[in-house]
């Protein structure tokens, strides 16, 4: 392999993580990766259904 290969691989590694790492801050900041506007009956990620939820 060549350096730029390994360079290559490495990026797209910590792209990953990042990703990762960025959602799991989201989630425990309380916002999902759900778009649906609250408009979505049975989603679990959406922040709407779980306010819903624990009201009742």
């Amino acid at each position: 392999m060549q350096w730029y290969e390994i360079l290559i691989i490495v990026l797209a590694c910590a792209f990953v993580v990042g990703v990762v790492v960025w959602q799991i801050l989201r989630k425990k900041k309380g916002k999902s990766g759900c778009d649906c506007g609250g408009n979505c009956a049975a989603c679990r990620g959406c922040t709407h259904t779980q306010q819903e939820e624990k009201k009742k």
